[in-house]
């Protein structure tokens, strides 16, 4: 699980003066704001005739990433932030409105393995023909409708220019939105594989890119399982790794580089590193105890030495003074202990950085 909240963005597709769509939108946060919060969800309205967009202008294909208008980048940033969306659409003769249309041909990536709910209104159809007009294009961004929808039929819901109280109508919004946060949790792996500076891992299928503070819960929970091993064998339970809160995690996750390989949505292993002078730090060298001895503890440590700066001269890490495991791997890697063994328990291993492995 991560940290961060679900962000779903809640668009008002209709632009039309006087649109019935503002009101729907305000209906649909108020009925589901309790639920999102229990949630950890994070309701975004965002409301298409806010964004001036105009008809598709950019040279690029969407595809291409390649954004000229500062408008196009805009509405970028804002969907490539979310884990999801629910829009709350007009039927326009059998369809869903150009402006929904429009703004999905604008992006590719940013659309993609990531959920849609539906909120339609109109007269006979209650809005059901636009949510089935804009199915057909959705999942050709690999955008994945979600089968709770909420249609009103504005002839038996609407009085006065509002929406008449309706426990069963709110009821459905919740439950729309409860599958949207549940897709959306079911769908991250795929869009973490896609994001920006993932690359491929060791193991097939497999993904490596950067931690963020966002990632602390995972962390956390790998370091918890990795290191017990280390206390029993150093007979201690005087290691950081063990004891670190949320919070702690966070901090040193926003300071170090660190590297984390996944599968499936999984925390796999991971290594921290960073420069103090001339001498690059490596630690938290971690693999969870299923794939042990699969390589992947030896492809994080070379992975975190290639990424030392040119002004280093050498790499330095610790570990338990009797993780003998630990200490052999490391000095098959060319590591040598620098030092006896230090008052913690802990002895330090050092390594020369030479032109060559530059």
């Amino acid at each position: 699980m991560s940290t961060k909240p679900t962000r779903v963005l809640v668009l008002t597709c209709s632009t039309r003066p006087g649109a019935l769509g503002p009101v729907v939108a305000q209906w649909l946060t108020e009925a589901v704001t309790s639920r999102a919060a229990a949630l950890g969800v994070e309701l975004v309205p965002v409301a298409l005739g806010d964004l001036d967009l105009p008809f598709f202008d950019e040279e690029e294909h969407p595809s291409s990433g390649v954004y000229q208008q500062e408008h196009t980048r805009r509405w970028s940033a804002i969907v490539d932030a979310a884990d999801g969306f629910i829009a709350v659409t007009p039927e326009y003769n059998y369809g869903m409105p150009a402006t929904l249309k429009n703004a999905l041909d604008y992006l590719s990536r940013e659309w993609a393995w990531k959920p849609i709910g539906f909120v339609s209104y109109g007269n006979t159809s209650a809005g059901t023909r636009s949510v089935q007009h804009a199915k057909q294009v959705v999942t050709t961004l690999r955008l994945v409708p979600v089968g709770a929808t909420v249609a009103i039929r504005i002839g038996e819901a609407v009085e006065g220019g509002q929406l008449r109280p309706d426990a069963t109508r709110d009821a459905a919004g919740v439950g729309l939105l409860d599958e949207v946060v549940r897709v959306a949790h079911a769908l991250r792996p795929l869009r973490e594989r896609g994001r920006a500076g993932a690359l491929s891992g060791p193991l097939p299928g497999s993904y490596v890119r950067r931690l963020t503070p966002d990632d602390a819960a995972e962390v956390t929970v790998l370091q918890r399982c990795c290191w017990v091993e280390e206390a029993v064998v150093n007979d201690t339970l005087a290691i950081p790794a063990l004891h670190e809160s949320l919070e702690e995690v966070r901090d040193w996750l926003e300071t170090w580089h660190v590297t984390g390989i996944w599968l499936d949505g999984r925390l796999l292993g991971m290594v921290r590193a960073r420069r103090d002078g001339t001498d690059w730090h490596i630690g938290r060298l971690a693999v969870v105890p299923d794939l042990r001895g699969h390589g992947l503890g030896r492809w994080l440590l070379r992975t975190a030495e290639t990424s030392a700066g040119p002004d280093c001269r050498r790499v330095l890490l610790s570990t338990g003074a009797k993780s003998l495991r630990n200490i052999d791997l490391y000095r098959s890697e060319g590591y040598q202990s620098d030092s006896h063994d230090r008052p913690d328990g802990t002895t330090r291993l050092t390594k020369d950085i030479s032109v060559r492995q530059r």
